[in-house]
């Protein structure tokens, strides 16, 4: 009797460290990168950072070179989809949107810059563009077309 018991309290335990190792994997994001940094000697401030390339398209995750003394290696990066490629390192304070000009169908704005991320070397200011859109005024009741 005291085998069978035994027995069964093995065959429990079994069945518990396999449920528990399935759902370990069921938690685990296939495909997806650990984004995590490995451990460095080197300071943040003698770290030089490459421009991010995207993994797929122009925008979206990907990764930049990161090289400090003698070690070099990727980390991840992520360049949003609305943002403009050139300036992507560089965060500015812009301006409100200008007027539309009337000959070239644009308004533009003006930025200065507020801080410079992974070192990136970037312009003190910047002027960027946008093609007018008319804003087109609903009347009350009008329904949203799809």
């Amino acid at each position: 009797m005291r085998g069978l018991l035994s027995v069964t309290l093995l065959l429990l335990l079994l069945l518990t460290l396999s449920c528990e190792a399935s759902r370990r994997n069921k938690n685990h994001k296939a495909g997806k990168h650990d984004k995590t940094r490995p451990t460095s000697d080197c300071p943040p401030a003698e770290t030089q950072y490459g421009k991010c390339v995207p993994e797929h398209g122009d925008c979206g995750d990907g990764l930049r070179d990161a090289a400090c003394r003698e070690q070099s290696d990727k980390i991840h990066c992520r360049i949003p989809c609305n943002w403009k490629k050139d300036i992507s390192d560089c965060k500015y304070k812009f301006a409100p949107w200008g007027s539309c000009g009337a000959d070239t169908n644009t308004k533009s704005r003006s930025g200065t810059l507020k801080r410079a991320l992974f070192n990136a070397e970037c312009e003190a200011s910047v002027t960027v563009s946008k093609p007018c859109v008319p804003k087109v005024k609903k009347t009350r009741g009008e329904k949203k077309t799809n």
